[in-house]
């Protein structure tokens, strides 16, 4: 048996013909069967996939043998490494236990257990917790909790939403109405509701249009520091706290979606530890099972859950729920990661590498030709191509060279986006970066320009 309790498959194969053959059946097998989100299918193939086998550590396996550093952290969700054995028990011995057990009406020890130790973590007051599945389906929770809050309330003009420039909250139709458009939605926008929007990072122009609709507005929705689809924008913590103040003179919830920079991305375990914010709506995902489960939870402050409070089946009912929500596997992984930041000093670990990744960085890939911009917040990167052409493609392109080096890195448009894992080593940032840097040089052309701006 291989570590893990995996049985034993046979070992990689022994030609480069072989290596090719099977990884050339494994794709043919998945574009037979297999719809890939964000992905247009016809020219799947053609894009050179990696068909993952295994993991170990930091790195992908693929069905070839071929080892790949995980750069991206598989989409941003796994935070402490692949195969990690305190979460691999955790959920052997839940296992053993229940592996699901509904939470409409009824309870589940493993889940009470999680949102206790969320609950004295999170930036939210008197929180209560409504699990879900994913970040769009959390987004989509705080949306209907924000509205009925209101409605809760008597008559109320208070149902619309102010967000803003750049925003991604998820693809429901919901959290796709929150964000500003872009990956294709535009077909969707005789479905989704109109909301206002205000420049990102722009304070005084948010405090504006907040002052001025403030009567009308169920919540202001945003991502604090870092909008990550956006190819990693920046703002300041001074934007979010100015705007949770604002937000609080005129009586608008503020939905903070900490999808993507939740639970150590940013430096902190919320980046809204930061801002020295709480927010009313707190909305979670990705990262919290470490990558192992899905998972997502829509926190609450008590003001909020108590506008739900009433006779039994009245119509001051919160009627939302989902099948698996609060599953119990999932639960008892998020509950075991989230007590090994603490024990494994996650976040010191994150500042050490967040430091050495903006030096490496700063010396080997700003100065590129090619390279507008690094912008950087703890360990979630973005790196802005200038390409002479949008039809050049040069973020596909410097990706699948960075993958054909052994990092796995995943672009958004002309945005290199990295996202290492939170237990990378040194020597990994450092492999990391020195790829990435003859990715560029190599697809981008050019002797080094002008530093690209850093910040």
């Amino acid at each position: 048996m291989l570590s893990g309790g995996r049985s034993e498959r046979p070992g990689p194969p022994t030609s480069v013909t072989q290596m090719a053959d099977d990884h050339s059946a494994w794709v043919a097998r998945d574009a037979a069967v297999v719809w890939h989100g964000f992905t247009q299918m016809a020219a799947y193939a053609e894009n050179a996939p990696i068909v993952v086998e295994a993991a170990d550590g930091r790195e992908l396996i693929d069905v070839e043998g071929r080892r790949y550093l995980d750069a991206i952290s598989s989409l941003w969700v796994t935070t402490l490494g692949h195969r990690v054995p305190e979460l691999d028990a955790a959920l052997r011995g839940q296992i053993d236990r229940v592996a699901h057990s509904t939470m409409l009406g009824n309870g589940n020890r493993v889940v009470v257990e999680l949102a206790e130790a969320l609950a004295a973590r999170v930036p939210v007051d008197g929180p209560h917790i409504l699990f879900a599945s994913d970040g769009a389906a959390a987004v989509e929770q705080a949306l209907k909790i924000a509205f009925q809050h209101w409605t809760n309330q008597g008559p109320t003009k208070r149902t619309h939403y102010l967000a803003f420039t750049g925003a991604y909250h998820g693809d429901t139709i919901g959290s796709l109405s929150l964000g500003d458009g872009g990956f294709g939605t535009d077909v969707f926008d005789p479905l989704r509701f109109p909301v206002r929007r205000a420049p990102y990072g722009d304070l005084a122009a948010a405090e504006a249009l907040l002052e001025e609709h403030a009567p009308t507005l169920a919540a202001v929705v945003v991502e604090p520091l870092v909008q990550g689809a956006a190819g990693m924008a920046m703002c300041d913590p001074a934007f979010v706290a100015g705007l949770a103040g604002t937000c609080r003179r005129h009586d608008v919830l503020l939905v903070c979606d900490e999808v993507a920079t939740g639970f150590g991305r940013t430096g902190t375990l919320f980046a809204l530890d930061q801002c020295g914010v709480r927010a009313d709506i707190l909305c979670l995902g990705k990262g919290i099972t470490g990558g192992y489960l899905p998972l997502s939870a829509t926190v609450v402050s008590d003001r909020v859950f108590s506008s739900f409070l009433g006779p039994d089946l009245s119509e001051r009912t919160l009627y939302h729920g989902h099948s698996y929500s609060g599953n119990a596997l999932a639960a008892a992984v998020a509950l075991r990661h989230l007590e090994l930041f603490d024990e494994l000093d996650v976040l010191a670990g994150v500042a050490a590498r967040a430091g050495e990744l903006e030096a490496l960085l700063a010396e080997l890939v700003a100065p590129l030709h090619g390279v507008a911009a690094v912008r950087q917040r703890g360990l979630m990167v973005g790196i802005e191509l200038a390409p002479p052409a949008e039809t050049l493609r040069w973020g596909r392109r410097v990706s699948a060279a960075c993958v054909e080096r052994g990092v796995l890195i995943r672009p958004l448009g002309d945005v290199v986006v990295l996202m290492p894992i939170l237990t990378s080593t040194a020597a990994e940032i450092e492999r990391i970066v020195t790829v990435v840097a003859a990715s560029i040089a190599e697809v981008c052309g050019g002797a080094p320009g002008p530093a690209g701006a850093f910040r």
